[in-house]
C-alpha cells in the first residue's frame, strides 16, 4: 500500500500487521509519486468530505464506497475496472 506522507497514517504497521501487506510512502516534494494517492484521496472525498468523523463510519457504509471504488472503470487502466485487473492478476497467480 503506498500512503501520502500525511498524519493520518501514523497507524500504517497496524494495517500492515492485519493485512499481511507491505507499506510504503511517497518521498517528499515527489508528485509524480502521488498522483494515485491524490486522484483516489478526490474520489474518496466525494463520499466522505474533509469534516467526516471518520470513527462514525459503518463498516456497510464503508464497503459501500468500496465497491463503488473498485467497479469504476478508469481510463489508466484502459477503461477496465481496478476489480477486473485484480482478478486477472490473481488468475495469472492461481
Amino acid at each position: 500500500i503506498t500512503f501520502d506522507r500525511g498524519f493520518e497514517f501514523i497507524f500504517y504497521p497496524i494495517l500492515e500487521k492485519r493485512l499481511g501487506t507491505k507499506s510504503y510512502f511517497c518521498d517528499p516534494q515527489s508528485p509524480w509519486q502521488k498522483g494515485a494517492v491524490e486522484s483516489n484521496n478526490n474520489r474518496i472525498r466525494r463520499f466522505f468530505p474533509r469534516e467526516t468523523q471518520l470513527a462514525k463510519i459503518t463498516d456497510k457504509e464503508l464497503n459501500k464506497v468500496c465497491q463503488i471504488m473498485n467497479n469504476t472503470p478508469r481510463k489508466c487502466l484502459d477503461y477496465r475496472t481496478p476489480q477486473d485487473v485484480f482478478q486477472e492478476a490473481l488468475q495469472m497467480v492461481t
